[in-house]
């Protein structure tokens, strides 16, 4: 089953493109779903089988729109219900003890973000059906999907080493506990649901950093976009994700055009320039502004026909994804892509089994594979947009970090 995330800045027409994507893998052929995890659906509007102010028929089953076309604006509210209510109604009883008015406790035990958090489980359970060919995911603005995405493996830090030693402490002096502390302990319903949302988040991290699946940044050609899209590559790749092409959408026509609009071309082009130098490597797409807005889905097709202009829209990348091991004569080498982040913008260390890498204001606990637990970092680099962390036995010579 092919995956494909469609991200980027809000207001860029990552909705559009995605359903044109999935429109197009629909005529050849493809049983493809087009599923949305922003709490702001625009899926229904830019398809054009929106009912009323509210297209609630789309929410909760997947609803046909054409032959091998569905569409499922995933209801995040009851997705939530289903899996955060045993941890919510533990924090509502632990405020409700402390005298907080229980409405107030509701809204104070809803994590921000978790809905869309959540709402990308909805995936797992379509890859577990072998329904589709095809699923594209309309994902939340860049922001949201970064903290999206990094959840599975910072859930699953906790799980492994956190947890079981706070559940026996818990189990064995809960009623102390409880007496000192004046407010209930959690019970193993909560611990199970803990671990159970934790299990499924990790089955959804293994679908989406495998080898069918890839996220594809759609931009338009703005000075400020083009700097979030930049970060948005690295930041990807950082937490195991592969980008597998770019999509510059917006671009103004060079022909035919007035005064006016010839200094959009020439500030856009400067920019698409920039595009171009930044993502060397991966494919880049462009969208031109059409006479009208893309609704419907034989609209949509043929922009995003257009936009492909020939190539695959569902190839599958090549190569390894953003992180591999090699082995040289002088130790053990984990490569991470960092692409477009120097020197200055990584920071490393060691806690234990745990690599800790920082770039900018994102930080990936990366767990050294079981093979390289014994052995020491004998060097560390970035180069090329990537990440080189050198490993030596313990019993080699002291080799100088580089």
């Amino acid at each position: 089953m092919r995956i494909l995330l469609f991200t980027g800045k809000g207001g860029v027409g990552k909705s559009t493109l995605a359903a044109g994507t999935a429109a197009v893998a629909a005529a050849a052929g493809q049983r493809t779903l087009v599923l949305s995890t922003d709490a702001a659906h625009s899926l229904a509007d830019a398809l054009g089988v929106a009912s009323g102010g509210f297209p609630s028929r789309l929410l909760g089953e997947p609803v046909e729109v054409e032959r091998n076309l569905w569409v499922q604006q995933v209801d995040a509210q009851l997705r939530f219900e289903q899996s955060w209510a045993d941890i919510q109604g533990y924090l509502m009883s632990v405020l409700a003890a402390a005298g907080l008015d229980p409405v107030a406790a509701e809204e104070l035990t809803v994590v921000p973000g978790a809905e869309e958090v959540l709402a990308l489980l909805e995936l797992r359970l379509h890859a577990a059906s072998g329904r589709w060919d095809v699923v594209v995911v309309d994902c939340a603005p860049t922001a949201e999907t970064l903290r999206l995405l990094a959840l599975p493996e910072a859930l699953g830090w906790y799980i492994d080493r956190i947890l079981p030693v706070e559940r026996r402490v818990v189990k064995a002096l809960r009623p102390v506990l409880t007496r000192a502390a004046g407010v209930p302990m959690p019970g193993d319903a909560v611990f199970d649901a803990v671990v159970r949302l934790h299990a499924e988040l990790d089955e959804v991290r293994e679908l989406l950093t495998g080898p069918d699946a890839s996220v594809r940044i759609v931009l338009t050609p703005e000075s400020v976009v083009l700097a979030e899209a930049r970060r948005s590559w690295t930041t990807l790749s950082l937490y195991g994700y592969r980008v597998d092409g770019v999509v510059a959408n917006r671009v103004f026509p060079a022909e035919g055009a007035d005064d006016w609009r010839a200094g959009w071309v020439v500030a856009q082009d400067a920019v698409l320039a920039e595009v171009e130098e930044s993502f060397a490597g991966l494919p880049l797409w462009r969208s031109e502004y059409r006479p009208g807005e893309p609704v419907g889905v034989t609209a949509l097709r043929d922009l995003a026909a257009e936009t492909y202009d020939g190539d695959d829209p569902l190839a599958v990348p090549e190569g390894d994804g953003p992180f591999r091991m090699t082995s040289h004569a002088s130790g053990t080498v984990l490569h991470l892509a960092l692409p477009l982040a120097d020197r200055a913008d990584v920071d490393l260390a060691r806690n234990a089994d745990d690599l800790v890498v920082t770039v900018g204001s994102y930080r990936r606990l990366l767990t050294v594979p079981a093979g390289l637990s014994r052995h020491r970092v004998a060097g560390a680099r970035v180069e090329d947009g990537e990440l080189q962390v050198r490993f030596v036995e313990e019993h080699s010579e002291r080799v100088e970090a580089t």
